[in-house]
């Protein structure tokens, strides 16, 4: 099932997103748990909650004429009058660490992260360290219970310095004092975990960050908000988003990383595209790209 946020997920504001009127009473996603080995590694994609999200403009292809975004999303053969998003996490078991790299959209919401994590065998009190792409409510609302008590009690949750900085001055202040003790600050780059590495991508937002995880030669990158939608953010990187705090960033990084993902053929998880968001990006034409799902074998 799907639902409809006016104005869906604010760029600027952890709060925003919970204080928006719901154009249909949002009904729960079903939890989901998809399992598949990176190496030696064991990897779960989580799904939290779908969005959809009108094609009037105000979100994808800002300042483009509809009738364009239109033809792009009817040449994937898409519905023309909305665009659908996922909102998923991804969990990593590996020796000694039990990682999940955002939280989604937390149960205030009715996000279904909790039901897919027990789908996965995982109990919040598993869960070791936590590592934020960045600090927009549908990635950091889970790391709080209905109540606004730790959700996950025994994690360490890392996210960039920058991030950071930027969440305890834009975030909801209730929640950064939730998990305060908790939060260690990293370096752009930085390694966060033994074989996870923080990829600084901002434009999205000052901080924001991918993980890219390796078992030996394998690898995958967890793009964060780089992009959103598996068919306009490919087919038009250049266009606007207005989930982007910094637009000309968010275009320059989209493009770049997007260029280079598809000559590397590198795995990556992209927690808005349709779950379990696992595969390829691939080029199509200059500047443009389209998406191949691909779990590992």
């Amino acid at each position: 099932m799907s639902f409809r946020v006016q104005r869906a997920i604010a760029p600027l504001a952890f709060a925003l997103l919970a204080s928006q009127p719901l154009l249909a009473a949002p009904a729960p996603t079903p939890a989901g748990a998809t399992g598949f080995r990176l190496g030696t590694l064991q990897l779960f994609a989580l799904r939290d909650m779908d969005n959809v999200v009108p094609n009037d403009g105000s979100v994808f292809g800002v300042g483009v004429p509809k009738p364009e975004v239109s033809k792009v999303l009817q040449q994937a053969h898409a519905p023309t009058d909305r665009i659908s998003l996922s909102v998923d996490a991804l969990l990593v078991r590996m020796p000694g660490h039990v990682v999940l790299l955002d939280t989604g959209l937390g149960p205030k919401i009715g996000g279904s992260l909790m039901a897919s994590l027990a789908a996965a065998h995982v109990r919040p009190e598993d869960v070791t360290d936590i590592l934020i792409t960045h600090s927009h409510g549908d990635h950091v609302g889970g790391l709080a219970t209905r109540d606004g008590a730790l959700a996950f009690p025994k994690a360490t949750i890392r996210m960039s310095a920058t991030e950071w900085s930027y969440m305890q001055a834009k975030g909801s202040k209730a929640l950064v004092e939730t998990i305060r003790a908790k939060v260690q600050p990293f370096k752009p780059g930085a390694e966060v975990v033994p074989g996870i590495t923080s990829v600084p991508l901002p434009g999205h937002t000052p901080g924001h960050s991918g993980y890219e995880i390796r078992s030996g030669n394998a690898r995958l990158l967890d793009i964060g908000d780089s992009a959103h939608s598996s068919i306009i953010s490919l087919a038009r990187p250049d266009w606007t988003i207005e989930y982007d705090g910094n637009g000309a960033q968010g275009r320059a990084n989209r493009k770049a990383l997007l260029a280079k993902l598809a000559a590397d053929h590198e795995r990556i998880f992209a927690p808005h595209f349709p779950y379990p968001g696992v595969g390829f990006v691939e080029k199509t034409g200059e500047g443009s790209y389209r998406w191949a799902p691909a779990l590992p074998r």
